[in-house]
């Protein structure tokens, strides 16, 4: 039986308990002869029609016991799943996730594992941190957000994306729209898989590890004739790879591509490091999401709030009852995309200036930092040099995402060490 691609169907069956036209999904690192089945709710009383998806497996677990068969067996048609997660590797981009091991991290210095970009600046070799068209202004001035994502310390649980849709009264716009490429979600998690592919012939890998893109990959003929043949190979995930998982959302550049091409001035940028979005200005030409490096920026195609057309939480009196009422609703027609919880920051600074004392350290949180259960994620003032987030910003670990381009971040992230022992 061949599973050649996602969508196919099949039957389960468990002693005398059948359950049939389950979707598969095929995952890098499954092991052989197994597989893995969610419950789901168990269940569609009260559910809205959008909501009655996948389905009900505690027909199975109900009448299992560890002495029965199981048997699978694949079935005509094909399921259409609604997915972001469209890569599979990182195709050698290797300033996107940076990972070293363990004995590197150990023994190398920093530009090892964790080189700077270098650019071209007047025929010379210079630090893409250095090289900068922009006009300088002081950023040490008052409170400057920072956010931390320690990608050692991430699981993918997905506890930050929820958060987010929570506080920031992000639409859930189904199924279908996902299948367009209209998703809402301000914060996504990339998921990558690592490879085991032999280079030979028209690849060479030099100077980095494999897997996850930490290497430089050169395609060519050895006679300066380019060949991308050897990408297809580098697409393949390895039968039991390595994972990584990277949040990303809006990066809160210093140097934002989105504030100059905006023409009416919609984003723009705040002193404290926030990129921000008036929505009452914005006419959605998107040329912001055409600019923006990173791709977090969101279109609102339709309006999702009180339209039947999008029954979710959004459309009756009871669902908009969970809606936050310190973040507006938007409507069809603008961009958006992470705030940094700029509510939140506002209300903490508030609260201190009510009570008459400073801000403490911990006390700035954004929706994703204050769900992240295994702390891989860290906010706060940068310009508090006793602050958590401070020290984080000084440690040989950081990189920022495609520093190479210049659009100074205030997010950044910390090299993934595996030990690999």
């Amino acid at each position: 039986m061949q599973w050649r691609f996602n969508g196919s169907y099949a039957t389960l069956k468990v002693g005398d308990s059948t359950l049939s036209k389950v979707p598969v999904v095929i995952q890098p690192g499954q092991a052989v002869g197994t597989i893995g089945l969610a419950f789901g709710y168990g269940k569609s009383a009260g559910l809205k029609d959008e909501m009655k998806v996948g389905v009900n497996a505690y027909t199975l677990y109900n009448n299992f016991n560890s002495n029965q068969s199981v048997s699978i067996t694949k079935e005509e048609g094909e399921h259409e799943f609604a997915c972001v997660q469209l890569q599979k590797t990182l195709m050698g981009r290797g300033d996107i996730i940076k990972e070293t091991t363990l004995e590197i991290f150990n023994t190398k210095d920093a530009e090892v594992w964790n080189p700077v970009p270098m650019v071209s600046l007047d025929h010379q070799e210079t630090p893409a941190t250095e090289v900068d068209l922009w006009d300088s202004f002081d950023r040490s001035v008052g409170h400057h957000f920072n956010l931390s994502i320690d990608l050692n310390a991430c699981t993918g649980c997905g506890a930050c994306v929820i958060a987010c849709h929570a506080e920031n009264n992000v639409p859930v716009v189904g199924k279908s729209e996902v299948r367009r490429s209209r998703d809402m979600h301000w914060l996504r998690i990339d998921r990558y898989y690592s490879h085991e592919e032999t280079f030979s012939g028209d690849v060479e890998m030099k100077e980095g590890l494999s897997g996850l893109g930490l290497g430089n990959y050169v395609f060519g003929d050895g006679e300066g004739n380019g060949s991308v043949s050897g990408l297809a190979r580098l697409e393949n995930p390895a039968d039991n790879p390595q994972v990584a998982f990277q949040p990303v959302m809006c990066q809160h550049c210093n140097h934002a591509p989105c504030e100059t091409v905006c023409p009416v001035a919609a984003t723009s940028h705040s002193k404290e490091g926030q990129n921000h979005m008036a929505y009452n200005r914005c006419v959605g030409t998107r040329y912001c999401a055409n600019n923006c490096p990173y791709k977090v920026r969101r279109f609102n195609w339709f309006l999702y709030n009180k339209n039947s057309e999008f029954d979710y939480h959004m459309n009756d009196d009871l669902g908009r009852m969970v809606i936050n009422p310190d973040v507006n609703v938007r409507s069809r027609g603008v961009m958006e995309k992470c705030s940094m919880c700029i509510q939140k920051t506002q209300a903490t600074k508030l609260q201190a200036k009510r009570e008459g004392r400073l801000v403490k350290d911990g006390e700035f949180q954004t929706a994703c930092s204050a769900a992240c259960s295994s702390g891989a994620m860290v906010f706060g003032d940068v310009n508090d040099k006793e602050s958590q987030v401070a020290k984080l910003a000084e440690d040989q670990r950081m990189y920022h995402l495609l520093e190479h381009i210049g659009t100074k971040p205030n997010v950044f992230y910390h090299v993934k060490v595996r030990n690999d022992k």
